[in-house]
């Protein structure tokens, strides 16, 4: 995976080519024509959110999860008063899954969820714990993360988070980033480099990118960095664009 640090770039806008809004809108009131209502869809899916409901009494939650997406699917305003009772669904339907190894199936059932709510800090945690018990660390971590940039202050994703970095990130950064005399030789080193006339730099294995931004900093023109971990990936793609 490979991060290029940010540089400035100004586009010109223009208006030529652009569409007459102005004109579309009058057009627009005078054409717009009132929605109908189409009988035959609401009565569906009003009988499938009977059925889901139904369903989940009678703990028959693969069902449910069906009637649940035909529902959202085709009437999204129902999102909000039907959330709860679709998270509960999903995760007792992902445990039957989950003791049967129909492991595929599962993470097939979280897209789905995912693309109805995909900024859900709920399901994209408990995404991430069932792909952390699987060995998917990296993977898990993307989720744990992107709860927590949903809601910050969710202290299960939280938890979740700091568990799998334990796992992700060896112990050696931290002792590397806390040794300033190293940091400061590597400065003064690139520093060098680079009024010298290496204005290109490739950074292999950057960890959290601080090599990286120390090349930017001593004013390299272009500073690309390379990171096999994911995880690290990601934290440093976060830390150059900070």
């Amino acid at each position: 995976m490979i991060i290029g640090f940010p540089t400035t770039k100004i586009c010109n806008l223009t208006t030529k080519g652009m569409p007459n809004t102005s004109a579309r809108s009058k057009h627009g009131r005078r054409s717009r024509r009132r929605v109908r209502e189409d009988p035959a869809k609401n009565e569906l899916v009003s009988s499938s959110l009977e059925s889901a409901r139904q369903c989940l009494l009678n703990q028959d939650y693969g069902t449910a999860f069906v009637h649940y997406l035909l529902v959202l699917n085709l009437a999204p305003l129902f999102k909000d008063l039907a959330k709860e009772s679709f998270r509960f669904t999903l995760f007792k339907w992902s445990e039957e899954l989950d003791s049967l190894g129909r492991i595929q199936d599962l993470f097939d059932c979280y897209e789905q969820a995912l693309e109805l709510f995909p900024t859900d800090e709920v399901i994209l945690n408990s995404m991430g714990e069932h792909l952390f018990r699987m060995g998917f660390r990296d993977e898990a971590a993307g989720h744990f993360h992107k709860a927590l940039k949903v809601r910050p202050d969710y202290p299960e994703a939280r938890e979740n988070f700091h568990r799998v970095a334990n796992w992700l990130v060896e112990r050696w950064h931290f002792f590397m980033l806390n040794d300033y005399g190293r940091n400061r030789k590597y400065q003064q080193a690139i520093q060098k480099a680079v009024q010298s006339g290496c204005n290109t730099v490739l950074d292999i294995g950057t960890g959290t990118g601080i090599l990286g931004m120390c090349a930017k900093k001593a004013g390299a023109a272009e500073v690309y960095a390379c990171e096999l971990s994911k995880t690290m990936y990601e934290l440093a793609r976060e830390v150059v664009t900070c």
